[in-house]
């Protein structure tokens, strides 16, 4: 059976290591990390995933802002708000809850939050920094971010000769994780729908991270024996075990099965999700340092 990571335990390590930071940055200079998160409108996930965010911000030591705004604020609105938020010097985080409500377009807001901001990773400065090869000048997107410390806690800083297959291709997730893993020197297939033979190139893999939505997409017969697995699907599926109506989440790897041949492999829950909260704030406490001229904790 394969060693299942618990992604808890390592979120809690990457978490001591930012209060520390945070603690050692308001000693040195009477400030703290600022965070300030902007949700709109009413959507019951969002504002869970949101509430996690400023109470684990707060957990850290830092100056939590939320913002919560109506359904109807226009794009002027949140746009001006952003604006406000990139002149705040106590504010060195800006994050934006997605998905936005239909009537507001994202890739605007995000872009115009400043790259130093933009604890997310998502601005074009900080995904074109990634790409290019600039881990330490730019703030890299959470959730790879947390995959990626997984990999290397398995496999060390270097992996040269090592081959990961990265199954998805989105902005938010594929691309940048396909960018780290080629920038710690493994050899990178990027596949996805239109990719021929899935099974077959992700059989060659010695490290699969899968990143598609699709529940339990992943076989055992698509894993090399003795594969590292990173499942960072999150899917919410019918468990009638439970009950009339129940639900359950799974991962886009068929779990039991795959750890059978795995030699490590990350659980849904409790795996990478507990991790891209830890790497948040980890973003954040370097951007607090960062605009104070400290140079801050590799994490």
């Amino acid at each position: 059976m394969a060693k299942v990571i618990d992604g808890k335990a390592v979120a809690a390590e990457v978490i001591e290591q930012v209060t520390a930071a945070s603690n050692a940055l308001e000693a040195q200079t009477g400030s703290r990390p600022g965070l300030a998160v902007v949700i709109v409108g009413d959507d019951p996930a969002s504002h869970v995933y949101v509430s996690s965010k400023s109470r684990m911000a707060k957990q850290c030591g830092f100056k939590s802002v939320q913002h919560t705004l109506p359904l109807e604020t226009t794009q002027a609105e949140l746009e001006a708000l952003v604006a406000q938020l990139n002149e705040d010097p106590q504010i060195h985080g800006i994050l934006v809850q997605l998905p936005l409500p239909d009537h507001l377009a994202a890739d605007p807001v995000i872009q115009s939050i400043r790259p130093e901001k933009d604890v997310d990773g998502l601005h074009i400065v900080n995904a074109g920094k990634l790409m290019t090869g600039d881990l330490e000048g730019g703030l890299i997107s959470c959730t790879p971010a947390g995959a990626m410390l997984f990999v290397r806690q398995t496999h060390g800083e270097d992996l040269s000769g090592l081959n990961a297959v990265v199954i998805g291709r989105s902005n938010l997730f594929g691309k940048p994780m396909s960018a780290l893993l080629l920038a710690a020197n493994a050899t990178v297939t990027t596949a996805h729908s239109r990719t021929k033979d899935l099974p077959g190139v992700c059989r060659n893999a010695d490290i699969l991270v899968a990143a598609v939505g699709r529940p339990r997409m992943v076989k055992p017969d698509w894993v090399k024996p003795g594969a590292t697995v990173i499942d960072v699907g999150i899917n919410r599926i019918d468990a009638p075990e439970r009950g009339e109506g129940k639900t359950r989440l799974v991962g886009d790897v068929a779990f039991d099965e795959c750890a059978e041949v795995a030699a490590v492999i990350t659980p849904v829950p409790g795996g990478v999700g507990p991790m891209t909260i830890a790497m948040l704030m980890a973003n954040t406490v370097t951007a607090a340092m960062r605009a104070h001229g400290i140079k801050p904790p590799a994490f």
